[in-house]
Protein backbone atom coordinates (compact mmCIF):
# COMPACT_ATOMS: atom_id res chain seq x y z
CA UNK A 1 0.00 0.00 0.00
CA UNK A 2 1.22 3.30 -0.71
CA UNK A 3 1.03 6.79 1.13
CA UNK A 4 -1.61 7.94 -1.05
CA UNK A 5 -3.51 4.38 -0.47
CA UNK A 6 -3.64 4.61 3.21
CA UNK A 7 -4.68 8.22 3.62
CA UNK A 8 -7.14 7.73 0.63
CA UNK A 9 -8.54 4.42 2.29
CA UNK A 10 -8.64 5.79 6.04
CA UNK A 11 -10.71 8.87 4.71
CA UNK A 12 -10.16 11.51 8.25
CA UNK A 13 -13.16 13.25 9.89
CA UNK A 14 -12.68 16.58 9.63
CA UNK A 15 -13.99 17.00 13.03
CA UNK A 16 -11.44 13.86 14.58
CA UNK A 17 -9.73 16.46 16.83
CA UNK A 18 -12.82 17.85 18.17
CA UNK A 19 -13.43 14.61 19.91
CA UNK A 20 -10.19 15.00 22.16
CA UNK A 21 -9.47 16.95 25.15
CA UNK A 22 -7.09 19.48 24.32
CA UNK A 23 -4.17 20.51 26.63
CA UNK A 24 -4.60 24.22 27.11
CA UNK A 25 -1.00 24.90 27.74
CA UNK A 26 -0.04 24.29 24.31
CA UNK A 27 2.24 26.54 23.23
CA UNK A 28 1.41 29.97 21.06
CA UNK A 29 1.78 29.34 17.09
CA UNK A 30 5.59 30.47 16.08
CA UNK A 31 6.96 31.96 12.98
CA UNK A 32 9.01 30.38 10.94
CA UNK A 33 10.12 32.39 7.80
CA UNK A 34 11.60 30.99 4.56
CA UNK A 35 13.87 33.10 2.36
CA UNK A 36 12.83 34.35 -0.85
CA UNK A 37 13.99 32.26 -3.86
CA UNK A 38 16.79 34.46 -5.00
CA UNK A 39 18.45 37.41 -2.57
CA UNK A 40 21.32 39.59 -2.45
CA UNK A 41 23.63 41.76 -0.55
CA UNK A 42 21.29 43.81 1.11
CA UNK A 43 18.90 40.82 1.89
CA UNK A 44 20.69 40.89 5.79
CA UNK A 45 19.05 44.38 6.58
CA UNK A 46 15.61 42.72 5.48
CA UNK A 47 16.23 39.85 7.78
CA UNK A 48 17.62 41.64 10.62
CA UNK A 49 14.14 44.17 10.13
CA UNK A 50 11.52 40.99 9.91
CA UNK A 51 13.36 39.33 13.08
CA UNK A 52 13.28 43.17 14.95
CA UNK A 53 9.63 43.18 14.28
CA UNK A 54 8.44 40.03 16.45
CA UNK A 55 8.93 36.87 17.37
CA UNK A 56 10.25 34.31 15.07
CA UNK A 57 11.24 30.93 15.94
CA UNK A 58 13.26 30.07 12.50
CA UNK A 59 14.40 31.19 9.52
CA UNK A 60 15.18 28.32 6.42
CA UNK A 61 18.03 29.23 3.87
CA UNK A 62 15.95 27.99 0.96
CA UNK A 63 17.63 28.98 -2.21
CA UNK A 64 17.22 26.52 -5.20
CA UNK A 65 18.99 26.41 -8.37
CA UNK A 66 22.39 27.65 -7.24
CA UNK A 67 25.64 26.05 -6.42
CA UNK A 68 25.81 24.94 -2.72
CA UNK A 69 29.47 26.42 -2.57
CA UNK A 70 27.11 30.05 -3.66
CA UNK A 71 24.95 29.55 -0.99
CA UNK A 72 27.72 28.67 1.63
CA UNK A 73 29.40 31.99 0.83
CA UNK A 74 25.66 33.91 1.26
CA UNK A 75 24.79 31.88 4.63
CA UNK A 76 27.26 33.19 7.16
CA UNK A 77 26.19 37.02 7.80
CA UNK A 78 22.69 35.50 8.01
CA UNK A 79 23.35 32.54 9.96
CA UNK A 80 25.11 35.52 12.11
CA UNK A 81 21.91 37.74 12.54
CA UNK A 82 19.97 34.53 13.58
CA UNK A 83 22.43 33.71 16.32
CA UNK A 84 22.21 37.23 17.39
CA UNK A 85 18.23 37.03 17.43
CA UNK A 86 18.17 33.80 18.98
CA UNK A 87 16.28 32.25 16.03
CA UNK A 88 17.18 28.34 14.53
CA UNK A 89 18.60 28.69 10.83
CA UNK A 90 17.84 26.00 8.99
CA UNK A 91 19.19 24.94 5.54
CA UNK A 92 16.86 23.49 3.31
CA UNK A 93 17.42 20.21 1.68
CA UNK A 94 20.76 19.15 1.91
CA UNK A 95 22.55 17.28 5.15
CA UNK A 96 25.74 17.92 3.66
CA UNK A 97 25.76 22.06 3.51
CA UNK A 98 23.72 22.20 7.15
CA UNK A 99 27.12 20.10 8.06
CA UNK A 100 29.24 22.23 6.28
CA UNK A 101 27.84 25.69 7.64
CA UNK A 102 27.51 24.11 11.29
CA UNK A 103 23.69 24.86 10.93
CA UNK A 104 20.92 24.94 13.57
CA UNK A 105 19.10 22.34 11.39
CA UNK A 106 18.20 21.32 7.76
CA UNK A 107 14.25 20.69 6.55
CA UNK A 108 14.32 17.76 4.53
CA UNK A 109 11.77 17.13 1.33
CA UNK A 110 11.37 13.63 0.19
CA UNK A 111 13.36 13.49 -2.12
CA UNK A 112 16.75 15.11 0.28
CA UNK A 113 17.43 12.03 2.80
CA UNK A 114 16.33 10.32 5.50
CA UNK A 115 16.07 12.31 9.43
CA UNK A 116 18.21 9.18 10.41
CA UNK A 117 20.75 9.83 8.11
CA UNK A 118 20.46 13.68 8.98
CA UNK A 119 20.56 12.87 12.30
CA UNK A 120 23.65 10.60 12.48
CA UNK A 121 25.91 13.15 10.27
CA UNK A 122 24.48 16.29 12.09
CA UNK A 123 24.12 14.92 15.42
CA UNK A 124 21.27 14.61 18.73
CA UNK A 125 20.98 18.74 18.94
CA UNK A 126 20.11 19.45 15.02
CA UNK A 127 16.65 20.53 14.56
CA UNK A 128 15.49 18.04 11.43
CA UNK A 129 12.08 18.68 9.57
CA UNK A 130 10.03 16.76 6.94
CA UNK A 131 8.09 17.90 3.91
CA UNK A 132 5.20 15.70 4.30
CA UNK A 133 2.37 17.22 1.77
CA UNK A 134 -0.96 16.09 2.54
CA UNK A 135 0.07 12.93 4.01
CA UNK A 136 -0.68 11.14 7.13
CA UNK A 137 1.40 8.28 6.59
CA UNK A 138 4.59 9.73 5.31
CA UNK A 139 4.23 12.21 8.55
CA UNK A 140 4.19 9.02 10.49
CA UNK A 141 7.17 7.78 8.78
CA UNK A 142 8.84 10.82 9.32
CA UNK A 143 8.09 10.70 12.98
CA UNK A 144 9.63 7.46 13.36
CA UNK A 145 12.37 8.10 12.19
CA UNK A 146 13.43 11.01 14.77
CA UNK A 147 12.07 14.71 12.63
CA UNK A 148 11.66 17.31 14.69
CA UNK A 149 8.47 18.54 13.26
CA UNK A 150 6.54 17.51 9.98
CA UNK A 151 5.68 19.94 7.67
CA UNK A 152 2.04 19.73 5.82
CA UNK A 153 1.07 21.80 2.84
CA UNK A 154 0.63 23.94 0.49
CA UNK A 155 -2.92 25.05 2.71
CA UNK A 156 -3.34 27.92 0.17
CA UNK A 157 -2.45 28.96 -3.49
CA UNK A 158 1.10 30.00 -3.11
CA UNK A 159 3.86 31.23 -5.92
CA UNK A 160 6.65 30.25 -4.36
CA UNK A 161 6.82 26.78 -5.57
CA UNK A 162 4.52 24.73 -7.84
CA UNK A 163 1.38 23.17 -5.54
CA UNK A 164 0.82 19.73 -5.89
CA UNK A 165 -0.36 18.53 -2.91
CA UNK A 166 -3.22 20.40 -0.70
CA UNK A 167 -4.22 19.03 2.70
CA UNK A 168 -7.42 19.75 4.56
CA UNK A 169 -7.16 22.00 7.71
CA UNK A 170 -7.83 18.24 10.00
CA UNK A 171 -4.90 17.58 8.80
CA UNK A 172 -3.07 19.75 11.80
CA UNK A 173 -5.84 18.59 14.17
CA UNK A 174 -5.66 14.83 13.56
CA UNK A 175 -1.41 15.29 13.95
CA UNK A 176 -1.50 17.40 17.52
CA UNK A 177 -4.47 15.18 18.59
CA UNK A 178 -2.23 12.31 18.31
CA UNK A 179 1.40 13.31 18.40
CA UNK A 180 3.83 14.87 20.19
CA UNK A 181 6.33 16.00 17.22
CA UNK A 182 5.13 19.86 16.12
CA UNK A 183 3.77 20.34 12.77
CA UNK A 184 4.45 22.86 10.58
CA UNK A 185 1.74 24.96 7.90
CA UNK A 186 3.50 26.09 4.81
CA UNK A 187 1.80 27.35 1.55
CA UNK A 188 0.53 30.87 0.79
CA UNK A 189 -0.07 31.58 4.21
CA UNK A 190 -0.76 35.37 5.16
CA UNK A 191 -2.02 37.48 8.17
CA UNK A 192 -5.49 37.29 7.12
CA UNK A 193 -5.49 33.20 6.36
CA UNK A 194 -3.49 32.27 9.06
CA UNK A 195 -6.16 31.80 11.96
CA UNK A 196 -7.79 28.75 10.42
CA UNK A 197 -4.49 27.16 10.67
CA UNK A 198 -3.93 27.95 14.23
CA UNK A 199 -7.26 26.88 15.55
CA UNK A 200 -6.85 23.40 13.70
CA UNK A 201 -3.79 22.85 15.47
CA UNK A 202 -0.44 24.22 13.96
CA UNK A 203 2.50 24.63 15.99
CA UNK A 204 4.12 26.73 13.57
CA UNK A 205 3.31 28.66 10.28
CA UNK A 206 6.41 28.63 7.41
CA UNK A 207 5.97 32.43 5.75
CA UNK A 208 7.99 33.52 3.02
CA UNK A 209 6.42 35.74 0.08
CA UNK A 210 3.84 37.10 2.53
CA UNK A 211 6.81 38.71 4.46
CA UNK A 212 9.46 40.16 1.72
CA UNK A 213 7.14 41.24 -0.71
CA UNK A 214 4.62 43.26 1.72
CA UNK A 215 4.73 46.21 0.38
CA UNK A 216 4.90 48.16 3.33
CA UNK A 217 8.18 45.96 4.17
CA UNK A 218 9.12 42.59 5.83
CA UNK A 219 8.64 44.61 9.43
CA UNK A 220 5.06 45.41 9.01
CA UNK A 221 3.99 41.84 7.81
CA UNK A 222 6.24 40.43 11.03
CA UNK A 223 3.96 42.83 13.46
CA UNK A 224 0.29 41.70 11.89
CA UNK A 225 1.52 37.58 11.64
CA UNK A 226 2.51 38.91 15.53
CA UNK A 227 -1.03 40.10 16.28
CA UNK A 228 -3.01 36.80 14.56
CA UNK A 229 -4.92 35.37 17.80
CA UNK A 230 -2.98 32.49 19.12
CA UNK A 231 0.49 33.51 17.83
CA UNK A 232 3.66 33.89 20.18
CA UNK A 233 3.99 37.03 21.64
Amino acid sequence: MTDNDFDDELRLDPGFADRFEHDAKKPACQLYLISPPRIDADFGDALTAALDAGPVAAFQLRLKGIDEHAIADLAPPLQAICADKGVAFIVNDSIGLAKRLNADGVHLGQDDGDAREARDILGPNAQIGVTCHDSRHLAMEAGEAGADYVAFGAFYPTETKETKHQPELSILGWWSTLFEVPSVAIGGITPENAAPLIAAGADFLAVSGAVWNDPEGPAAAVKRFAAVPGMGS
